[in-house]
């Protein structure tokens, strides 16, 4: 394989990279739920593209066909789709819950509180 058929891989890990720095970094709760999201969209895309099949069709049973592309990696992708934004809309909503309870969302100031009480 040549290098520039690799370049969804590329876009893979830095997208990769992208959300594992701003989790690490970030000290702000909100931007570390987008880090998470960005992460978790990079594994998509490299799984998505480990599947892909050059010149595969559907499975569909015919003599005109010999090449087929697995649907399962997509289907596994769409309910990893459908599972992330519902982890997502969760952390969303204990965001709130902290927001409310301590006034912020920044991680350090959350700790700075925890240590005066």
């Amino acid at each position: 394989m040549e290098f520039p058929g690799l370049y969804n891989y590329w876009i893979a890990m830095v997208l990769m990279m992208m959300g594992l720095y701003i989790v690490i970094t970030d000290p702000n709760m909100v931007k570390k739920i987008v880090g998470l999201s960005i992460f978790q969209v990079s594994v998509f895309v490299f799984y998505i593209s480990m599947a892909k099949v050059r010149g595969g069709t559907a499975p569909i049973l015919d003599d005109r066909f010999t090449v087929y592309s697995n649907p399962l990696p997509h289907v596994l992708i769409l309910t990893a789709i459908v599972v992330g934004i519902a982890t997502t809309a969760l952390a969303l909503a204990l965001l709130v819950r902290i927001q409310a309870a301590f006034g912020t969302v920044d991680e350090e100031a959350i700790k700075a509180l925890e240590r005066e009480t």
